[in-house]
């Protein structure tokens, strides 16, 4: 069996999961880029990628998508794992339906999907996943839990993933980028659960927020190609790493947490991030 080649992108409508697909297909690996919404991927279409309609969250969606690929390269040889979203809000008030919605798209769509894709790599001996983890999957934001909880699961799950598939010659990489520049805090709004009533965590909230907003607009940012350079690293490189700390906030941000322990650590996430 020839060793396919073949990569399949999942969100790649904007931001780093449509900056991942061009720096693959320009490196020139046969490209699949994947939205819901194929009206999105024209530019990368016209750019040489295939186009594919990909919800994480449907089955159907999912076995569709791969099986395209495997019909024509009769393996997807590298599987990155990007779709995903974010919501602010405190425990109390983050309602258990957006929470499942936050864990279907983030983790339990991309964990189906490395299942429908390994039996092919395991049958060839090769293949890798990378799957898009997050600062927050590091030291938690303020009232950001709930995002926070899917990305401290690809930590999870990548160890796991790794140490099962290395003897079928499969790799296993997780990045974790701090804030990049991309329309993540708009979406951040957009699917933010919000009461009608002002509630006890209204200050919180708007400094959450701000804090998000500060920091996708801020010189530190990160741009969404800085991390398609990691991907593609990841999917080429016979020395990929494990992990990919992208930015000086995935960086520095756990010593510092280590450092000061929790109570200095909590003083100074409530100075840069008021709760009252």
């Amino acid at each position: 069996m020839e060793t396919s080649r073949a990569v399949l992108v999942t969100g790649c409508s904007s931001g780093i999961g449509r900056a991942s697909a061009l720096a693959l297909v320009r490196a020139g690996l046969p490209t699949w880029a994947s939205a819901r919404d194929t009206a999105a991927l024209t530019e990368l279409e016209a750019e040489g990628c295939r186009v594919l309609r990909l919800d994480v969250t449907d089955e159907e969606s999912r076995v569709r998508a791969v099986r395209a690929v495997e019909a024509e390269h009769g393996v997807v040889g590298a599987l990155v794992n990007n779709a995903g979203y974010a919501q602010v809000g405190p425990v109390e008030e983050v309602p258990l339906e957006a929470l499942r919605r936050q864990f279907e798209t983030n983790v339990f769509g991309l964990v189906r999907l490395c299942q429908l894709v390994l039996p092919g790599m395991r049958a060839q001996r090769s293949g890798t996943i990378v799957n898009l983890g997050s600062g927050a999957g590091l030291v938690t934001p303020p009232a950001s839990s709930a995002y926070a909880m899917t990305k401290y699961a690809l930590e999870s799950l990548s160890d796991a993933l790794r140490l099962e598939t290395r003897a079928f010659g499969i790799r296993v990489a997780l990045l974790e980028p701090g804030a990049v520049r991309t329309g993540f805090v708009s979406a951040l709004t957009a699917t933010t659960p919000r009461g009608d009533s002002p509630g006890p965590y209204d200050t919180l909230m708007r400094n959450a927020i701000a804090l998000a907003e500060r920091d996708g607009n801020s010189d530190r940012s990160l741009a969404p190609e800085d991390v398609a350079r990691a991907v593609v690293h990841a999917v080429t490189s016979r020395r990929a790493r494990t992990r990919y700390r992208i930015g000086s906030q995935a960086r520095l941000a756990p010593p510092v947490r280590r450092a000061l322990g929790d109570r200095l650590w909590d003083r100074l996430l409530e100075q840069v991030c008021p709760t009252q």
